[in-house]
């Protein structure tokens, strides 16, 4: 018999806060909003209103409101995709993206439970379409989305974050990290994906054996990037907003001949 013997920090599951740190190296620049106002009607007839200066946004909806920090980035020229990493509710971030053009919207609300239950990722995460008040929406609603699937593709966030991506099905993809802090790490976790407009892809995914979950937006279409963010608990238990981004790498993909993925 063969003894095989392993290396014990690939045994050493790292936390949300130690693979995060750097991963927004190569993240498309941040813009600015000062002046910018937007009323989002969403798919359950509820409104999400937006209100913001140079650092800061005003909002009013789901059920709560509030004023926080933002982060925005303009991923083409008409698409923006905010992240509100909330001081006002703890534990909680909306991310919303949208379009001046075709006046579409999605937001996402990802959210700690205060507990971790077995078999259920502690950070879980709400979606709905949407559209703005600037115009008459057109195209496409964005919706969950089964084009992914099959594809395998390799995402370089910094000169140390190398990690590829197997989407498998609806619900589930497969990840690993060939440079990193993670190297030699692996798993395969919730996901959900959006087709947001023609080769843009809101990609979320929410973890199993550490408490973070995260919302990306693919551009497989125009320049090959993705713009995202993490929501997590950090090693000493505290909530923890991160930022990522960095270059797509599609490696392939593969067509399932018989039975299709859920």
């Amino acid at each position: 018999m063969t003894d095989i013997s392993t290396d014990p920090a690939l045994d050493e599951w790292r936390t949300y806060d130690e693979f995060a740190a750097g991963i927004d190296t190569f993240r498309l620049p941040n813009t600015q909003l000062a002046g910018t106002a937007v009323t989002l009607t969403l798919d359950d007839d509820t409104t999400l209103s937006l209100r913001f200066d140079a650092d800061a946004v005003t909002w009013s909806g789901l059920d709560a409101s509030g004023t926080d920090p933002y982060d925005a980035v303009r991923v083409r020229d008409d698409v923006v995709f905010v992240n509100i990493p909330l001081e006002s509710r703890e534990r909680e971030a909306l991310t919303v993206v949208f379009s001046s053009t075709t006046h579409r919207a999605t937001v996402i609300r990802s959210r700690i439970a205060a507990e971790a239950v077995e078999g259920v990722p502690q950070v879980g995460q709400d979606f709905w379409a949407a559209t703005t008040d600037a115009g008459t929406a057109t195209g496409e609603i964005p919706g969950p989305s089964r084009d992914l699937i099959g594809k395998r593709n390799i995402y370089r966030y910094s000169p140390h974050h190398l990690y590829e991506h197997v989407y498998v099905s609806s619900q589930r993809y497969a990840w690993q990290c060939l440079e990193g802090v993670q190297r030699g790490h692996g798993d395969m976790d919730l996901s959900t994906v959006w087709k947001f407009a023609d080769g843009l892809y809101l990609f979320c995914f929410r973890e199993f054996r550490i408490a973070v979950a995260s919302v990306w937006l693919h551009d497989l279409g125009y320049q090959l990037m993705t713009t995202g963010i993490f929501l997590g608990l950090n090693g000493d238990g505290q909530a923890e907003h991160s930022r990522g981004g960095g270059h797509i790498y599609p490696l392939g993909s593969v067509t399932y001949p018989d039975a299709q993925p859920v």
